[in-house]
């Protein structure tokens, strides 16, 4: 993408108190985006009261009054929920949980509120419309915000919809920034440029060759940043974590940005570290960052352990056909056993024997030390996309993870939990660093981050980093939002190798 310059007057950020003259702005894929999504929503509002109205009482006629309530005034104040928590906002929008939560509580607040009008005024409106039309709305809102996430995510992969971004920092981080942002086309983010200090040599090093394979321009260096980012047109400027990028920097920073409608974001040190976790409080007149501990023991973590073991016994009994089906195939494909057992590593550096389907010839380890250097994995694990080591039933039963299913008995037995870290060998762990052994203060998952991001196409260190980000951030929510997300990982079998 070129990068446009434009003329921006010397006054621009002569008077950093002042608030400047806004720019016009730029063409952008938010406001249409935001007018389909506005259409859709009212689509599902208008048809899911009709529908509850005709069921419940057929012609609208006999009663014009509860008909004007019903079909007028409900789905009005549906509507207007919505807007007041913020369902429309572009931050919000294409991205993470935050927009699905806020259409739940604009959902409920308008259940509510209906249940209350009718206790105070004595409407007695019927409950079998509201319990038919809110939740049947509810659920309508929230899969037609899914498809036009997806429909989103799809013309994003495509290079649409995307906004240009000036990333700020030290070399390595920024580096590191670019690559992760390079892989997640669907987060519509698209490195224009980078600020770097200068080097000592005056040359380019190694960081700045890395950008440039990458398409990504060095546009100035750390001082720089602020006559960059008010004359390059980007949308917005990511600034990482340095010295140089004090508080009268950011805040000088984000005065000129008000001139350009370009966003201004923050990365904080602890990036791993998100959600409920992290809140700003004021200690002593100052904003601070406050991080939680993270919630690894208590009531929380025993109903985790209940959940999956409840969800693992009814997972195994309603895959009773499928886990047979596959063990008489496995059993006819190859000589040697149905199952694989290996040894792994689990809470706290426990061992426990790890149940899969053989995908494998039964001298498989015996043959491993000769194909070591023909490893396609990362610097720790071992992978092949050819590994004549497989079967035939085993190579489709690893492009659709159906391997792993007899993982649920482990899961059973309490040895592993449904959503977490990568269960590893003794051999990995015995290179572990300090960091990478946090992954053990939680229970191996039978899917995680790393299924859901690329499996073997990960390096070790983004494997690494996304395990932990599970350990730092655990919520029942995110693992409802990562077993929904393996059904997809699966179906396009990603890293399945």
């Amino acid at each position: 993408m070129t990068v446009q310059v434009r003329a921006v007057p010397t006054d621009a950020y002569s008077f950093p108190g002042r608030i400047a003259r806004v720019a016009p702005p730029r063409t952008h894929w938010a406001p249409a985006y935001r007018r389909r999504v506005v259409l859709a929503d009212v689509g599902a509002i208008t048809v899911s009261t009709f529908l509850a109205y005709l069921l419940r009482f057929g012609n609208a006629h006999e009663h014009p009054v509860q008909a004007l309530l019903l079909l007028g005034v409900v789905p009005a104040a549906w509507f207007a929920a919505l807007f007041v928590f913020r369902a429309y906002e572009t931050r919000f929008m294409g991205l993470g949980n935050e927009e699905y939560d806020r259409v739940l509580q604009a959902s409920v607040f308008t259940l509510a509120l209906v249940g209350t009008a009718s206790w105070a005024f004595q409407l007695e409106i019927a409950r079998g419309y509201v319990l038919f039309a809110l939740p049947l709305g509810m659920v309508a809102l929230l899969l037609l915000r899914y498809a036009m996430r997806k429909w989103l995510h799809a013309q994003r992969d495509r290079g649409l919809h995307m906004q240009s971004l000036l990333v700020v920092g030290h070399r390595q981080g920024t580096l590191a920034m670019v690559r992760q942002i390079s892989r997640a086309s669907y987060h519509g983010m698209r490195v224009v440029g980078v600020c770097l200090p200068p080097t000592r040599t005056g040359r380019p090093g190694p960081e700045e060759r890395a950008l440039a394979a990458l398409g990504v321009p060095v546009l100035g260096t750390l001082d720089d940043v602020i006559e960059v980012s008010t004359t390059a047109d980007v949308d917005a400027v990511a600034v990482l974590p340095t010295p140089e990028t004090d508080g009268v920097f950011l805040r000088r920073l984000g005065w000129a940005l008000e001139e350009t409608h370009a966003d201004l974001y923050v990365a904080p040190a602890v990036t791993e570290v998100v959600g409920p976790r992290v809140a700003i409080r004021p200690v002593c007149g100052l904003p601070l960052l406050h991080l939680e501990r993270p919630e690894l023991t208590g009531f929380r973590r025993f109903a985790k352990g209940t959940f999956d073991r409840v969800a693992s016994a009814c997972g195994i009994l309603f895959l009773a056909p499928v886990i047979l089906a596959i063990a008489l195939a496995v059993k006819l494909d190859s000589r040697g056993p149905v199952f694989f057992r290996q040894e792994r590593v689990g809470l706290e550096g426990r061992t426990f024997g790890m149940l899969k389907f053989r995908s494998m010839v039964v001298d498989a380890e015996a043959r491993l030390r000769d194909l070591a250097a023909s490893s396609e994995g990362n610097a720790v694990l071992f992978k092949m996309r050819q590994d004549p080591r497989v079967t035939r039933v085993g190579r489709v039963l690893r492009r659709l993870s159906l391997d792993e299913l007899p993982q649920l008995f482990n899961v059973l037995l309490g040895q592993m939990s449904l959503v977490g870290p990568r269960p590893p060998l003794a051999r990995e762990v015995a290179v572990y660093g300090d960091d990478a052994r946090r992954k053990l203060l939680v229970k191996p998952g039978l899917t995680g981050l790393w299924q859901i991001n690329g499996r073997s196409d990960l390096d070790w260190d983004e494997s690494v980093r996304l395990d932990l980000r599970y350990v730092e951030n655990w919520s029942f929510g995110f693992d409802f939002m990562i077993l929904w997300k393996t059904f997809g990982a699966v179906v396009r079998s990603r890293g399945a190798y």
